[in-house]
């Protein structure tokens, strides 16, 4: 399937962060090298003059999925950190919108969309196509999906711009198939004109 990039799509990079790769608090086996791939993504987005967002995740100190609250993953990605940064290779233009999530300790944030202004921002310019890629495939890429399914967005999964944690090794396989079977289209970056 081919899909040509227009006013009324929007890319939205997922917590492409300094934690979530190789060295960060909590890296995705080979996070980083999503990087380049989606700096060719956002090329081709912004030369069709459509939209790109990028969530990350912005906690406190005290988020309820660290494990010392009770959670289930070690601290990371703690608001104005440097492990809460956007992988430094990742260039994002001027006028991209940030999403922060997962900024208070009782909102657990997987989602683009949990509490925060990204589906407002979405329908504010016009958007009913996104293009989905990022960190983790399994976690944030496939809540954010399914997220945007619900809400009535077209949705792309973008299969060569994102890996998983893959804490059992089927997971973002399974994840894939969930979003698939939901409604998500799989898209890699020769796929779009």
């Amino acid at each position: 399937m081919r899909f040509q990039v227009g006013e009324h799509d929007a890319l939205i990079v997922v917590d492409v962060q300094r934690d979530f790769c190789p060295g960060g608090a909590l890296p995705v086996p080979e996070g980083d090298q999503v990087v380049p791939i989606l700096n060719r993504y956002i090329e081709r987005f912004k030369t069709a003059s459509a939209k790109i967002y990028a969530t990350r995740d912005w906690h406190p100190p005290n988020h309820k999925s660290f494990k010392a609250y009770g959670g289930i993953w070690p601290p990371h990605c703690i608001q104005a950190s440097k492990g809460a940064e956007f992988h430094s290779d990742l260039v994002l233009p001027k006028g991209s919108k940030i999403v922060s999530k997962a900024t208070k300790p009782s909102i657990p944030g997987y989602s683009g969309f949990e509490k925060t202004i990204l589906e407002r921002d979405l329908k504010k310019d016009s958007v009913t196509r996104v293009f989905v890629g990022g960190l983790a495939t399994d976690y944030c890429v496939r809540s954010t999906v399914l997220d945007a399914l619900r809400l009535g967005f077209e949705t792309v999964l973008l299969i060569d711009a994102t890996r998983g944690v893959n804490v059992r090794p089927d997971d973002s396989d399974k994840a894939i198939g969930e979003m698939v079977g939901k409604g998500a289209k799989k898209a890699k970056l020769s796929d779009l004109y």
